[in-house]
């Protein structure tokens, strides 16, 4: 049995190290980079959209330092593409704002790890194999990533500096990942714009639990990280509050 979940847990990573090989310029490295000037206008609009979620013509062009009827120009050569469509907003007072979000094929333009082979080979192990391996190899995996993260997070002692190099290692690997404080200075944002493993959580959604459960230990035990929007429960992203305990506690979190 143990043969086989190593197996498995081999399998997978292939196929993880196999998608960071072929990286489009539009995933992590661009966002780390922040160096959207080297790509194509059109992909630097879906990119946006993608990080920033529906926004104006206005909006984009103010971003990219371009007019927003450039913007509107571009946008309108997307939609005739079928990668973005429009919507109307309401904010605040005045006529609702139309927006521009990525239709289901523009996200399919961004890396997923090779969503029909994983989910195939999870849906055999779980039947072939029981509900109990993949438990154990969900294990193995989550060890295994702990180790690494650990060793990549070394030297880190601030909050700050863990939460800010999780991120980094987070878009090295396909999540597209940023961070922020929040206004009150007390707690950061662990944001994730894209799943590259979206359809291995989606055939079991163990990983997710694994990887907020690997948040937790690599940051310490005095940290608590709660998951306040999650892409499979319809959120256009997966974010986590991350805050000290002492903190935590006194706002009542836990």
């Amino acid at each position: 049995m143990l043969r086989v979940v190593a197996f498995a847990v081999g399998a997978l990573n292939l196929i993880s190290k196999d998608l960071l090989n072929r990286m489009t310029n539009m995933s992590s490295q661009d966002l780390e980079n922040r160096n959207l000037d080297k790509l194509p206008a059109s992909e630097r609009l879906l990119f946006l959209l993608k990080t920033r979620g529906p926004q104006t013509a206005a909006e984009l062009g103010a971003i990219l330092e371009i007019t927003a009827e450039a913007a509107r120009q571009q946008l309108l050569r997307l939609r005739d593409e079928d990668l973005v469509q429009t919507k109307s907003e309401v904010r605040g007072v005045g006529r609702p704002a139309q927006v521009y979000y990525l239709t289901a094929a523009a996200q399919k333009r961004f890396p997923d790890t090779h969503a029909e082979l994983t989910a195939q080979l999870i849906g055999e192990i779980r039947e072939v194999l029981g509900v109990d391996a993949m438990e154990k190899l969900l294990r193995v995996r989550e060890s295994g990533t702990r180790k690494r993260y650990h060793a990549l997070l070394g030297g880190k002692r601030s909050l700050a500096g863990k939460v800010a190099r999780l991120a980094e290692i987070r878009s090295q690997e396909g999540y597209m990942a940023t961070w922020e404080q929040e206004e009150e200075g007390e707690s950061y944002l662990l944001i994730e714009n894209h799943c590259p493993i979206c359809a291995a959580a989606s055939a079991c959604t163990g990983f997710c639990r694994s990887e907020q459960a690997i948040f937790e230990h690599v940051l310490g035990r005095d940290v608590q990280v709660e998951r306040i929007e999650h892409l499979l429960a319809g959120a256009r992203r997966c974010a986590y509050r991350i805050t000290a305990r002492g903190i935590a506690n006194k706002r009542g979190l836990t």
